[in-house]
């Protein structure tokens, strides 16, 4: 029964990469926690730490690393934090597609706006964004396919 626990909050958690109504690592990681107090199999308090800080990082990610990447292409700071507003607008009124749409267009306006930027130079800092979001959700992916790899490992 514990176990069926763990494989739920697992494939929770890896299908909360995807939909950000879900916070995905943490609800993977929960299923490590689970398994390390009920499970059968004995877990290393430090392999369930290191686990912690791993989730804590990659989470804290998905949020800078889409403001990151439009720093990177040539958005201003102002762009890089519309991206990040318009991430938390998208998620809160529009999810889960608000979430991708928002850190663009916060992006895109924000140097529009704020900077005075031509439309047409305002779209790489946008794209630059969701490129972030990207890679923002790859490493989420990453970690929760991992840790629901330690899950059945652990049964």
């Amino acid at each position: 029964m514990i176990e069926a626990v763990a494989i739920i909050l697992g494939i929770v958690g890896l299908i909360g990469c995807i939909l950000p109504i879900i916070p995905g690592p943490p609800v993977s990681w929960a299923g490590l926690l689970v398994l390390f107090f009920w499970g059968k199999e004995p877990m290393t308090l430090k392999f369930l730490i290191i686990w912690l800080v791993i989730t804590i990082i990659v989470t804290v990610l998905d949020y800078v690393v889409p403001a990151y990447f439009t720093r990177v292409t040539g958005g201003s700071k102002i762009a890089a934090r519309g991206s990040l507003a318009g991430m938390l607008v998208g998620i809160v009124f529009f999810p889960p597609w608000g979430m991708i749409a928002g850190a663009f267009i916060g992006a895109l306006l924000s140097e529009v706006i704020f900077n005075g930027q031509q439309l047409k130079n305002s779209v790489k800092p946008a794209l630059g964004s969701f490129l972030g979001f990207i890679c923002g959700t790859f490493l989420k992916l990453v970690a929760s396919g991992v840790m629901l790899f330690y899950i059945f490992k652990y049964i």
